[in-house]
């Protein structure tokens, strides 16, 4: 992950030498060997692979701005973990601070729940508020915790909490129309009260974090709205421990906004895809790796001529 761009750009470079630097104590090895030779087992440990993953997206982000020069959005965002690395691009919150950030909140993610207490399921198939009065009626029979956890498209929510809450949502979505229930193979159940350990423990650190001014301004995972203002992320991301990621009505109010062409930088093209369920009319492009630049180029040329 990220190599081509490490070896094709002196920017990524850089950024991936800087995370090196920042957190090889904390991992007990180098992060950028991890990203280019794994091994994949260590590597999707939570607590590798956020900071792995912000690493890769800010090399690239560098990479493309040193190819293309600035590229001036209206609005940035991203899901989850993203929402760190939009923080970084929007001049908010240094790259330093953010990769020591999401290192120690992976950890605390992972620790917060014993190990096989957890679970997330992706429902599809059915509207939102169908999926919420699942997670209501089973945590309400189990008395345990389950609720949304991420707000991906319309016909996509992902739920989390304990186990069985978890296994009984999904069955009570089922028989309220939901197509597909899938358990996700992961490490915690994120975005749900469980967190809420891992939310007092990286609030502490958030506190000593200096953020500034969003340019351009964050539409953040918690409101699915514009914040430029620096007060206000320490809050926000605490809070985005616990809640939801409401990423399609992040979407939705970019568009309300004005947005129609979204970019999306990092490993992976999850996002575009979810884009294109939400706004089918929206541009999309992908910046996953080197060789994407030339369409990525053309991409952005379009948005200035257009």
């Amino acid at each position: 992950m990220g190599r081509d761009v490490f070896e094709a750009s002196p920017a990524a470079r850089a950024v991936f030498e800087e995370a090196d630097e920042a957190i090889s104590a904390s991992i007990r090895t180098s992060l950028s060997k991890l990203c280019f030779e794994g091994p994949e087992d260590e590597l999707r440990r939570t607590e590798i692979q956020q900071p792995a993953i912000l690493t890769t997206s800010i090399a690239l982000l560098r990479a493309l701005e040193e190819e293309l020069g600035s590229l001036e959005p209206a609005f940035v965002g991203g899901h989850s973990l993203g929402e760190y690395s939009a923080l970084v691009a929007a001049g908010a919150l240094g790259f330093e601070d953010a990769v020591r950030t999401v290192n120690l909140r992976g950890r605390l993610m992972q620790d917060a729940v014993a190990e096989g207490r957890g679970a997330m399921a992706a429902v599809m198939g059915v509207a939102p508020d169908v999926v919420s009065d699942a997670c209501r009626q089973a945590a309400h029979e189990t008395g345990l915790v389950v609720t949304p956890a991420n707000f991906n498209s319309p016909q996509q929510t992902v739920i989390a909490g304990d186990a069985a809450g978890v296994e009984a949502a999904c069955l009570q979505a089922r028989e309220l129309g939901a197509k597909k229930t899938v358990p996700l193979p992961v490490s915690a159940p994120f975005h749900c009260t469980l967190m809420k350990p891992a939310a007092e423990k990286l609030e502490i650190e958030l506190g000593r974090l200096v953020f500034s001014e969003a340019v351009p301004p964050l539409i953040t995972n918690v409101e699915a709205e514009p914040n430029a203002d620096a007060s206000r992320m320490p809050a926000l991301l605490r809070e985005q421990v616990t809640a939801p990621v409401r990423f399609s009505d992040m979407v939705a109010r970019m568009k309300a906004l004005g947005v129609d062409q979204f970019l999306e930088v990092g490993p992976g093209r999850v996002l575009s895809g979810l884009i294109a369920r939400i706004e089918r009319r929206a541009r999309r492009a992908n910046f996953a790796s080197f060789a994407d630049l030339d369409e990525v180029r053309e991409f952005v040329a379009g948005t200035v001529s257009e």
